[in-house]
Order: C-alpha cells, then sequence, then structure tokens
C-alpha cells in the first residue's frame, strides 16, 4: 500500500454530509426463499458482533427478521460485545454442550482461530465457493484469517475498515499541514503540538488500558519496530526482541515522560474500548485510532468533528516504509453444534449480499463494507457514499503480505495462540506495567513468558 492510499480520505469535508433516510430491509431472493422451503417452521439462532452504530444494529436485526419472515422460520438474533474478554471460553462451552446458536459473525483477525483450534466450526467452503461465483473474490485479509488447510471455516461478511484520525482544524491552527502518513515519532510530536488542555485540547486518544483498541494500537506500533508475537508461521513466540523492546519503551515514554503529560486526555488510564470513540465525537482528541466507527458516526449524527476529520494510514516505523494497515473483516461461522446448518448457510448468503447490506453500511459508513469484489459495484453508495470507500476498497484487494525490512510478513498466519493472546490482553497488560515503572525489557520479558504459556494451552506447544 503506497503512503498516499489513506490520504485522499482526508478529503471527507468536502463531502455531502447529509445522511440518506433508513431503507426498508431488501428482499429475500426467490433462489433462497426455495431453497429453505423444507425448512419452514424451523428456528435458528443467531450471535452478532456488537457494533458500535446502534442503528446499524437495528438495522441488521431488520434484515433477519426480513429472510425470517419470507422463510417462513423464527430467527432469533442476539448481539455479544467481543471485548468481553471471555467470549470465546463461553462459546466453547456452549457448543460442546451443545446448545451454541447456529451462526455467529466475529472479527476475522481476532477469533475464527480460536474457535477452529478448539474444533468448534464447520466447514463452510460449499458456500464461499458458491458466493466466489457470483461475486467474485472475497477481501485479501479473509484468505489469510478463514481458510486453514485449504477449507474455509468462516463466510466473509463486511470489511471493517480501520483508520488513523487526526483533527485537521487544530493543526492549521498551528500552521501544520496534513500529511497522507506519518511515522510514530512524527505522531507522538505532532499531537503535543496541538494539544492545549486549556481549550480542553488533548492530542493523544489512545490507552493502554485492557482494550480492543488499545490492543490494536500495540500490536500495530511494534510491527512497525519490526517485533511481533510470532513468528511468519504463527507458531513459535519472538516476542521477546530487541525491536519489541525499542517500540515498548518508545510508547511507555507517551505516559510517563512529563514532556507529554498536556498531550494525554484526564482519565486515559482507565479507558474502555468505547472511551476514545466517546471522547473523539465530544472534540477533545486531536489523535485517535479506531474502526471506522467513530467516523461513520460522525457523518450519520452530522457531528462538526466529521468535518474537521483528517484520515490517515497507519503509521510506520524503523522497520517499515509502508503502512502495515490491513483492515478486517467480520465472517460468519457455522458452529459444530449447529442444529439448522442448512438454514443458517442460507441466511449468511443473504445478509452478504448488496441489499441486505446496504441497511447496515448506510447506518455504519465506512465500518461496514463489502467483503466481496462484485457487491462493491452493486449499488452506487459502495462506491461513491463518502471519499473514503473507494480508499477502503483498495485496501481489500491489496496484494499481501506486507514486508518489513527484518522479514516479518504480514498478515502472519493465523494463528490460535496470537489471538489468544491478544484476547488475554497481555499486550495491555504489559504497557500498564511499563506506565508502573517497570523497565521495558523486563516487561517485555515477562509478556512473553505469559505468551508461550498461551501457546502452550492453544496446543502450540514451544
Amino acid at each position: 500500500m503506497g503512503v498516499g492510499l489513506l490520504g485522499a480520505a482526508g478529503l471527507a469535508a468536502c463531502g455531502d454530509t447529509s445522511t440518506p433516510a433508513p431503507a426498508a430491509p431488501a428482499e429475500v431472493p426467490k433462489e433462497l426463499i426455495d431453497a429453505a422451503a423444507s425448512m419452514k417452521g424451523s428456528a435458528l439462532g443467531m450471535l452478532s458482533q456488537k457494533l458500535y452504530s446502534e442503528a446499524a444494529n437495528k438495522a441488521l436485526d431488520a434484515s433477519v427478521k426480513k429472510f425470517a419472515d419470507a422463510t417462513g422460520t423464527k430467527i432469533e438474533n442476539s448481539l455479544v460485545q467481543a471485548d468481553a474478554g471471555d467470549v470465546v471460553a463461553k462459546i466453547d462451552a456452549e457448543v460442546k454442550g451443545g446448545v451454541a446458536r447456529d451462526l455467529a459473525f466475529m472479527t476475522d483477525s481476532r477469533f475464527v482461530a480460536q474457535f477452529q483450534a478448539l474444533g468448534d466450526l464447520e466447514d463452510v467452503s460449499d458456500v464461499v465457493k458458491a458466493l466466489t461465483a457470483k461475486y467474485g473474490e472475497p477481501t485479501a485479509e479473509s484468505k489469510n484469517y478463514c481458510v486453514f488447510d485449504g477449507k474455509w471455516y468462516a463466510i466473509p461478511y463486511h470489511f471493517i475498515g480501520i483508520g488513523s484520525f487526526l483533527r485537521k482544524d487544530w493543526m492549521k491552527d498551528k500552521g501544520i499541514t496534513p500529511k497522507d502518513s506519518y511515522s510514530w515519532e512524527e505522531l507522538r510530536d505532532l499531537c503535543l503540538a496541538i494539544s492545549d488542555p486549556g481549550k480542553r485540547r488533548f492530542g493523544w486518544g489512545m490507552t493502554v488500558n485492557r482494550s480492543g483498541d488499545a490492543n490494536g494500537m500495540i500490536e500495530a506500533l511494534i510491527n512497525a519496530y519490526g517485533g511481533s508475537i510470532a513468528s511468519n508461521d504463527g507458531r513459535k513466540v519472538t516476542f521477546n526482541s530487541p525491536e519489541t523492546v525499542q517500540a515498548v519503551a518508545f510508547l511507555g515514554d507517551i505516559y510517563t515522560n512529563p514532556k507529554y503529560k498536556a498531550m494525554l486526555p484526564p482519565g486515559v488510564a482507565a479507558w474502555t474500548d468505547s472511551s476514545n470513540n466517546e471522547n473523539w465525537l465530544a472534540g477533545i482528541l486531536g489523535y485517535t485510532r479506531n474502526q471506522f466507527s467513530v467516523y461513520a458516526d460522525s457523518k450519520t449524527k452530522k457531528n462538526p468533528v466529521y468535518d474537521n476529520t483528517h484520515v490517515f494510514a497507519d503509521c510506520t516505523g524503523p522497520a517499515t516504509e509502508q503502512p502495515l494497515l490491513l483492515g478486517q473483516s467480520q465472517g460468519f461461522v457455522v458452529f459444530k453444534s449447529a442444529k439448522n446448518a442448512a438454514l443458517a448457510k442460507l441466511l449468511a448468503q443473504y445478509l452478504v449480499s448488496a441489499p441486505a447490506l446496504l441497511g447496515v453500511a448506510k447506518e455504519a459508513p465506512g465500518l461496514a463494507l463489502p467483503a466481496w469484489e462484485k457487491v462493491w459495484d452493486a449499488d452506487p453508495f459502495f462506491t461513491s457514499g463518502d471519499p473514503a470507500f473507494p480508499i477502503m476498497r483498495k485496501i481489500t484487494q491489496l496484494s499481501l503480505p506486507l514486508k518489513t525490512k527484518n522479514g516479518l510478513e504480514f498478515p502472519q498466519k493465523a494463528s490460535a495462540g496470537q489471538q489468544a493472546t491478544n484476547s488475554a490482553y497481555v499486550l495491555t497488560d504489559m504497557m500498564q506495567q511499563v506506565v508502573q515503572g517497570t523497565p521495558a525489557a523486563q516487561a517485555v520479558q515477562a509478556a512473553h513468558t505469559k505468551m508461550v504459556q498461551i501457546f502452550n494451552q492453544q496446543g502450540q506447544p514451544q
């Protein structure tokens, strides 16, 4: 990905900020209704990863109800908070106990490998094959996180835009011209320059407290410095390296050096996953890194922050010449204990289609985008609904892997150990130790030891 790939998203302020009226749920194609004819009167349980946009959650519910009504079935859709920490253990217990839902969608890079390693997932290659014939290729990253031994264990649902956001009006006030990309050091210095606590302007809008956003930021920074949790094949813990120590020391300095105190928002040490969203939308942060949920919310609710948002590619470090930004996808999984797997597969095929996805996408611009090549072209909203969309599409079509100067490749092979490490918040706990005074090298060594234990528990002996 070239450094200019995401920079054009800074044009968002020039776009139309009006929000289309919510559309009625899409009609269910006749071929799916016919395929479900023998299942009329049956029931299905679905588990949905909660989206930050409540309107998007409601739009999904409406589509699920439309499918149920059209097929004469009963579908119960329940929301799950993926950052609860124990979501994998709970669902695994339900699968083993024969009481799990039939269908769920979860972030592919965070959960699919764990469920597959636990033996909880059905092979859904037949569905992916049918969808590929109809909609072309799925996102590039999903081919890494959803395929094991040549078989698909998750059906790509929708692509999740991930971005870094700066307040370009604050930058203008300081005579700073926005750029398409920054190094982490440049970003740190910029955040300090645009901070003004007297005006409730705090440049650095990220926590290292337990949260998915903190996990993502810490890992991205370490990767940019040339460190990684595991080897490229996802099997061996390689965390304790000079590159990782350098990255951790750099990040820890932001939270402990008095020089940077003015750019840290009050209470940042105790933030949870929604805190940076809320504070960004409240207009008191100069920078945050997030899924496109904050971008979507500011647009749909006509928050003035939207017009002042500069979107740029993730930062580079000493080991990278371009940002290692891949994005993520939500993937549908069918659990082994599913009592209605056939209906679950039909519902997934309906929900990935452009008409059904459109309702969710309009309520969460940039957060819910097509995961399939031809779905992108099926409605003008996906191609021109926002200046950021074409840029997001390019990310779905990246030639992967992206490489660092010291031989790391991203995405690395999907790894249950790596995903379980993030679910256990080893990275954020490590940074908390550093903030409390533990030397970076010592904290990295302790985290490495925890990772070895987790990989062993996940059936990846070290």
